[in-house]
């Protein structure tokens, strides 16, 4: 599918977390006997609720989600990241095809209730990842500059209670920015396509922290196919020394930016114009940006959306495009998204098993460490 688009836009993934047993027979060249294999493969399989893929203290785990993958090799990533409360998750369950309309069926990513508005409270933690049975593999993280991220992660002295940097005790307001800039470096790397969320046309943090991201991974952060995963590099001191990849060899994920919650004095062809042009000119150098995408759209084409507001009733009235129209646009984009694929091909299951050794770089990189020790004398954090 990278590479090639996801599929037909106008065709909705099946509403499926797909398990490998499960597959249709032959789709993947992987035989038949899916259905005498269905009960003994359902039997083994984790619940669906406990999939994490970081765990409490922000190490990356693989066994809930690997029995779910298979060795199929055409498959698509795709991740999203944003603030709180943006839609993250209600745009993923878009992409996966589910259908809200149908009685007793619950989305495959949670979306917040009203008490969970009223309390102030983040409902996904860590990476929840979901697979479609069209194969693609959908990542929703836990909201970046989270109020009730913080208060969960803060000790009564202001340290964290989670080490995000190896070997570093920080403060919790510090290590709540770093796990920002963690889980976008990650999706960067790993996915094939990243969603990037704001809320509103006027919010420009994710940009921001897109901007960072990017020049962090410009310095030595492997995608997950690479052979330096697989075969590492020796112990001595120099090769440890030597970035694993080149720097004109970085993967960088096809970005594309999705502005919710738009108000509709402010959900105008001008301002999605002006948006555009200064996403251009903010990115206009940046690898993410200029390679990740489809070349035949253009320098100017940054792949942007604004999603106007949806009514309590759960209606939108907008001058210019209605709620529903917007996010199905944002789906038909990603599933026909043309992508750049990893450097080399690699299985489902290679994928989310390298993908926890590209973590564990992250977690470990001399640049990312030395640009939190940056902020840490920059006096905006206590210490």
């Amino acid at each position: 599918m990278a590479g090639s688009g996801v599929g037909n836009p106008n065709t909705a993934p099946k509403i499926l977390l797909a398990k490998p047993g499960l597959v249709a027979a032959g789709k993947f060249n992987r035989g038949g006997g899916a259905e005498e294999d269905g009960a003994a493969l359902r039997s083994r399989l984790p619940s669906v609720g406990s999939l994490n893929l970081l765990s409490d203290s922000w190490d990356f785990q693989i066994d809930r989600f690997l029995p779910f993958l298979t060795d199929n090799t055409e498959f698509t990533v795709v991740g999203v990241i944003g603030p709180p409360g943006v839609g993250k998750s209600t745009i993923l369950n878009e992409i996966y095809g589910f259908d809200s309309s149908s009685p007793g069926m619950l989305p495959p990513f949670g979306v917040e209730s009203e008490e969970t508005r009223v309390m102030a409270r983040h409902l996904t933690v860590g990476i929840e990842p979901r697979v479609s049975s069209e194969r693609i593999i959908l990542l929703d993280t836990q909201p970046v500059f989270s109020p009730s991220v913080l208060a969960e992660m803060i000790r009564p002295d202001g340290s964290s209670t989670i080490s995000v940097i190896s070997g570093e005790s920080l403060s919790a307001e510090l290590a709540h920015e770093m796990m920002s800039i963690q889980l976008g470096v990650l999706l960067a790397s790993v996915c094939h396509i990243i969603i990037v969320v704001s809320e509103g046309v006027h919010d420009a943090s994710m940009w921001r922290l897109m901007m960072t991201q990017v020049n962090l991974l410009k310095h030595g952060i492997p995608d997950p196919s690479s052979t330096t995963l697989s075969h590492p590099q020796s112990s001595d001191k120099e090769a440890a020394n030597k970035p694993l990849v080149e720097s004109g060899d970085e993967y960088m994920a096809a970005p594309i930016f999705v502005h919710t919650r738009v108000r509709d004095h402010d959900n105008t062809p001008q301002n999605s114009q002006a948006l555009q042009k200064a996403l251009a000119q903010c990115f206009g150098t940046s690898r993410s940006v200029s390679e990740g995408q489809d070349a035949a759209r253009g320098a100017q084409d940054k792949k942007l959306f604004l999603v106007p507001a949806k009514g309590k009733d759960g209606s939108s009235r907008p001058l210019y495009e209605s709620y529903a129209s917007a996010l199905w646009k944002v789906r038909d984009q990603v599933l026909s998204m043309t992508t750049s694929s990893f450097s080399r091909t690699v299985s489902e299951r290679e994928w989310l098993k390298n993908s926890g050794k590209v973590w564990e770089l992250i977690k470990n990189s001399p640049t990312i460490a030395d640009y939190c020790a940056t902020l840490q004398t920059s006096g905006l954090y206590r210490k």
